[in-house]
Parts: structure tokens; C-alpha cells; sequence
């Protein structure tokens, strides 16, 4: 393993970086790779080199994809003196390994959420990104939808009193590609490769989106998981599905206001429907990422005959990220906001901050994925204890 040491933002050519994983999310963050310099004003990177098991599948990947290289030892790309950033985009449960290694190597860090599989890796992680961010590397996660440049807005307004004291937050994450008992068995759905099932894989953004709208943690969790399709068809046969198909969550936040989560992958007929409502004492938000240029406001100030919620576009350029796209009314899509969160970690390493919870730099960090995966944790045993409350 290369010894650790400060990396050095190099001067003489651009940050390279190395993707680790070629699939579904792989090609979302290589799309992301190819157009952040052609939106915004970032340092300059190359797309070195793109890693997975399958030689003839990876080797495929990087033609398609526009990566110089191919390679199917990560151990070796993150040794790379060519490699500054490791993007990973793997099943959860190599996540720990592949992260920490590659903070000791020297690199900055990108890791696809969630962060772990479970808290004690979460733990892990956040240590060693601790040790990496004194070295002045970044440890980010990838939440992509903080990027989404409606959801900011809506941050935005919160954050300036326009819904007063937030007193309830719901999010409902909800698609259907697993309707069809006959689908197949994938890593997803087995608790040693993914953790859990819609709890982490879509929860984990609900649950981001209410803490981060709202600026409140949560203090306490009610949760109930249910798999409705308990086996698959497998590569050698049926197999058991050992993580949840749905799950539901209410949230005490400690900020006073109550949070409600239902995530779902067997929801006929929704595709990515992220919906997420917030209520307050001087107005409401409303926001559904099947329609993700939209923002629908309510200012309860105003006079009783004239509320209603009003439909802001946001395209224009005083929105969020939105000075680099296209013009008003020209809508933007879900690959967008990666090309934002990689603006974002290119900022962070220019500028030479680490986000290590000062409040500068890229977030979500390391530590806020731990804090996520034990509100995940939480909602597990609640739900193994029939529903009672848990507190963080």
C-alpha cells in the first residue's frame, strides 16, 4: 500500500481519475466525468481509467463510456501516481475496502451512498477519512439529489424563515421494477451484498432529503420492513430474498418536527417518484422527481384568498447551478446533478478544503454517511422489535 501523504493538486496536468465500477451507476458518473468541464469552470480532469471484474464487460464499458484505460484490479489503479480521485461505484459491501485504501493511498474520494453496509464499516470509514482530510483530501458521498437544483432552492427557502418552524417533513421514494415476481435475483436483494433493500437503497435518500431540507437530525425512529416477494430466481436456482422490498419510518427530528418516510420497489407504475413535502408555521413545499425542474410553493403570509401553491420553474439563472446550463425553460434531467456533484468535489479539492464538518468544502462527508447508516440501523431494529421506538 502507498504510504499516506498530502496530495499535491498537480500544476502540470489534470486530476486524474479512476472509476471504480461500469454499471447502471458507473455510467451515470462517467456521463457526469465527460460533461462537468464543458459546464463549469473547474480544474481539469482525465478520465484514466475505469475498473471492474469482467475483463471483456470492463474493456467494453471504457470504449463506451470514454475512459483511457481499462483495468480490473483496483488494488493496482489506486497505486496509479496518475490517479488523484477514485470514484467508487460499487455494491455496498465493498464500499469500506475499497474507500480506505484509497484514502491511504493519498487519493480524494468519492463513494456512491450509502456509505456502508452497516455501521461498524460506516465507523471504519469515517476514521480513516478523518486521518485523510488532515492530509487535505476529500472523503465525499454521493447523495446526488442535494445537486438537484429545485431541492436546493427548497433548501434555500427554508433556510430563510419562508416556511417558518418546520413542523411536519414527508418523503416518499417509490418505483416498480421489482413488480414482477418473476424479475431476477441481483446483488440487491441479498443482505451480504447490499445491506438492505429499499430501506438503504432509496430510503437513505428520503431520509437525506427530510434531514437536509429541514437542518434537523433525527432523535428517534419507528420503523416497519416487508419483503412481499420472498424468493427469486437465481443463477443455480431459487433463492431466498433477504432484505426488504418496502419499508416505513416516522422520524422524531430534534428540532421538534416529525418526519414520515415510505420507500418502496414494488409500487405499480411509479418509476423514480421522489416526492417530498415539508409544512411550517408561514408555508409548505412540495417537490416529485418525475418532474424535477419543479418546485410548488405555499406562503401561508400572504392573504387567505390569495394562497395557493405556485409552480416555480427553476430554470433561470439565479437558481441553483443553473448560471452554467441552458436558458430559461430549458428543462434539465436526473443526470444533471452528477455533473453538479462533480463540480462541487472539484471545487472542494481546488480550493483545498476538506468538508471535514466545518461547514466548508464538499457535503455530505463520511461522517454524515455514518450518521445516516445508524438512522438506517435504527429503523432495522425497530422494526425487529415490532415497531417499537428506537433513539439515537
Amino acid at each position: 500500500m502507498t504510504s499516506p501523504s498530502a496530495p499535491a493538486a498537480p500544476t502540470d496536468r489534470p486530476l486524474g481519475v479512476a472509476l471504480i465500477g461500469y454499471a447502471f451507476m458507473g455510467r451515470a458518473h462517467s456521463q457526469a466525468w465527460r460533461t462537468v468541464g464543458a459546464a463549469f469552470e473547474v480544474p481539469d480532469v482525465a478520465r484514466k481509467v475505469i475498473v471492474g471484474r469482467d475483463e471483456q464487460a470492463v474493456s467494453e464499458a471504457a470504449d463506451r463510456l470514454g475512459w483511457e484505460e481499462h483495468a480490473t484490479d483496483w488494488r493496482e489503479v489506486i497505486a496509479r501516481d496518475d490517479v488523484d480521485i477514485v470514484d467508487i461505484c460499487t455494491p455496498g459491501f465493498l464500499h469500506a475496502e475499497i474507500a480506505i485504501a484509497a484514502l491511504e493511498a493519498g487519493k480524494h474520494v468519492l463513494c456512491e451512498k450509502p456509505l456502508a453496509n452497516d455501521t461498524a464499516e460506516a465507523e471504519a470509514m469515517v476514521e480513516a477519512a478523518k486521518a485523510a482530510q488532515a492530509r487535505g483530501q476529500v472523503a465525499a458521498l454521493g447523495f446526488t439529489y442535494r445537486r438537484v437544483p429545485a431541492l436546493v432552492l427548497a433548501k434555500q427557502l427554508v433556510a430563510d424563515g419562508r416556511l417558518g418552524s418546520i413542523r411536519q417533513a414527508r418523503a416518499s421514494y417509490l418505483q416498480d421494477w421489482l413488480v414482477d415476481e418473476g424479475a431476477p435475483m441481483t446483488w440487491r436483494l441479498r443482505k451480504e451484498t447490499a445491506g438492505s433493500g429499499a430501506l438503504g437503497d432509496i430510503g437513505s435518500h428520503a431520509i437525506d432529503q427530510i434531514q437536509e431540507l429541514t437542518g434537523q437530525r433525527t432523535a428517534a425512529v419507528r420503523g416497519r420492513l416487508a419483503t412481499m416477494v420472498p424468493e427469486r430466481a437465481g443463477e443455480d436456482g431459487t433463492e431466498q430474498v433477504t432484505v426488504d422490498d418496502a419499508a416505513w419510518a416516522t422520524l422524531e427530528l430534534d428540532g421538534g418536527a416529525v418526519g414520515s418516510v415510505e420507500v418502496s420497489r414494488m409500487a405499480t407504475g411509479a418509476k423514480n417518484r421522489l416526492q417530498i413535502e415539508l409544512y411550517g408555521t408561514a408555508g409548505a413545499l412540495k417537490f416529485d422527481l418525475e418532474s424535477p425542474n419543479e418546485l410548488w410553493f405555499l406562503d401561508a403570509t400572504a392573504p387567505i384568498a390569495e394562497q395557493g401553491f405556485t409552480r416555480i420553474l427553476v430554470t433561470e439563472p439565479e437558481h441553483p447551478y443553473l448560471e452554467a446550463w441552458w436558458p430559461q425553460g430549458h428543462v434539465l434531467g436526473w443526470e444533471n446533478a452528477f455533473t453538479n456533484q462533480a463540480r462541487d468535489l472539484l471545487l472542494a479539492i481546488r480550493d483545498g478544503v476538506s468538508g471535514a464538518g466545518d461547514g466548508t468544502g464538499f457535503s455530505p462527508d463520511f461522517a454524515d454517511g455514518l450518521a445516516l447508516q445508524r438512522v438506517l440501523d435504527a429503523i432495522i431494529a425497530s422494526d425487529a422489535a415490532d415497531g417499537t421506538t428506537v433513539t439515537l
